[in-house]
Formats: structure tokens, C-alpha cells, sequence
């Protein structure tokens, strides 16, 4: 499939495989595709989602964040006892 960006579009992929956040352009395009049909809009969330991605946002704006490695692995943990 070959894909065609208006001149904006294009510089912004530039710029972001450039500066090493993703390893090609398809890469990038491949991963903006994928979160558009999966990820969730907002508007489709409910008052209690919202309501804890609020809050998520407000730890991490505090630096209270912890590691994503750490994160899994209490997730494992507490589901591999339950």
C-alpha cells in the first residue's frame, strides 16, 4: 500500500523518525493506524474510566509514575494468585 501525506503531514513523520522516536516512517504510520482503531476516543468512555485516567495524569504529573516493567510485573503477580 502506498500512502500519500500532504506536505505538513509528511515533515511531522520526518521529524519524529529523525529524532529516533520511531525506526521508519512506516513504523510511525503503522502505529497511528493501529491506535485510531483501537484505542478508545474519549467520548466513548465512561464517567469511571474518565474519572481514573484523571487521576493517572494527575500522579504522573506529580511524579509518582513507577516504571512500566514494575507495573507488569504486579499486574502478573496479582493475577497469577487470583
Amino acid at each position: 500500500m502506498n500512502v500519500t501525506l500532504k506536505p505538513t503531514l509528511k515533515k511531522l513523520v520526518e521529524d519524529k523518525v529523525k529524532a529516533g522516536e520511531y525506526g521508519s516512517a512506516d513504523e510511525l504510520l503503522e502505529a497511528a493506524v493501529a491506535r485510531l482503531i483501537f484505542d478508545p476516543q474519549r467520548d466513548e468512555l465512561d464517567e469511571q474510566t474518565l474519572a481514573a485516567l484523571e487521576a493517572a495524569e494527575q500522579q504522573l504529573d506529580r511524579g509518582e509514575g513507577i516504571p512500566l516493567e514494575t507495573a507488569f510485573s504486579k499486574l502478573r503477580n496479582k493475577h497469577s494468585d487470583a
